[in-house]
């Protein structure tokens, strides 16, 4: 229970410090923030799980959020958004490709991918934002409009995280995805097909890593090539947060989420402080080594 205690921790201190940190307007803007991080975390998570990890998540997102600003000029929004998010199944497909059957390292196999997706999005763009027009105007209202006080973004994230959760709980696929984390030669003497599950998990990261770039498309009207840098650093640590293991084979969907909402709660506390961007990072940083050392002592002690 470390990941909840932490959590339990940040939300008192943040309370407070903070007097309007409970108000509704910051909870909302809280939660719209993090939703596109909380996606694709889900997957960062599924990665993790099999001993890999994927550092193209923040390049998909600017490719997607380009193809959806591009495609939008002529095609009509379903059209639009199905080929953006086909093209971020597809780079993380690319990836799944290199590590299960190529046996290529993750970390070489994401980092092409990562390059060959930032480059692509700059190509489609030619360098230059894309302005959402009107053909997107029902995109654009999904990035600011909510129901009952909850942004549509939000919702959509805890789509992703029942859908993960579920995955994880009651079905073959996630309890193998899990294994070959846990003990990937054990799982490949038994018969299992490895290539098949390591594959998926890259593409299913990459379709993840898309719904957050047309997530960003629709809270800022804007196709960008250049947002999303550093985002996989955001993601892997929401995911350390929640104690998942970076060697495989440990890792909750509640914890993931609970560490999303961490860091979340972490970077708003410090905006209400008025804390400037650069001391930010490196108190981010203090809280991740934190988080990693209650989960290693509690290995030990276990």
């Amino acid at each position: 229970y470390n990941t909840l205690v932490i959590f339990m921790i940040m939300v008192l201190i943040s309370s407070i410090v903070s007097d309007v940190f409970f108000s509704h307007t910051n909870i909302t803007n809280l939660l719209r923030q993090v939703s596109g991080i909380g996606i694709i975390s889900m997957g960062m998570l599924l990665v993790i799980l099999t001993g890999g990890i994927d550092l193209s998540v923040g390049s998909v997102v600017a490719l997607t959020s380009v193809l959806c600003g591009y495609f939008l000029q002529s095609l009509s929004l379903p059209v639009s958004l199905i080929f953006s998010i086909v093209a971020g199944v597809m780079v993380g497909s690319f990836s799944g490709y290199l590590v299960s059957v190529h046996r290529m390292a993750p970390f070489i196999a994401t980092l092409a991918a990562m390059t060959i997706a930032r480059g692509l999005g700059f190509i489609v763009s030619k360098g230059s934002p894309i302005i959402i027009g009107p053909a997107g105007a029902g995109l654009t209202d999904f990035g600011s409009g909510s129901i009952i006080g909850i942004p549509y973004p939000v919702f959509l994230m805890f789509a992703v995280f029942f859908l993960v959760y579920f995955i994880l709980k009651y079905t073959v696929f996630g309890r193998l995805t899990i294994a070959i984390g846990s003990n990937e030669e054990a799982v490949r003497l038994s018969g299992i097909k490895l290539k098949r599950y390591k594959f998926a998990v890259y593409g299913m990261t990459g379709g993840f890593a898309a719904l957050a770039g047309v997530i960003s498309t629709s809270r800022t009207g804007v196709g960008s090539p250049i947002i999303g840098m550093g985002l996989e650093l955001d993601v892997i640590a929401a995911v350390v947060i929640g104690g998942a293991s970076l060697s495989g084979g440990k890792g909750t969907a509640v914890n993931t989420l609970l560490g999303v909402l961490i860091l979340g709660i972490i970077g708003n506390l410090m905006n209400l402080q008025n804390v400037p961007a650069y001391p930010q990072q490196v108190i981010k940083g203090l809280i991740i080594i934190a988080a990693e050392l209650m989960q290693g002592y509690k290995s030990r002690t276990n």
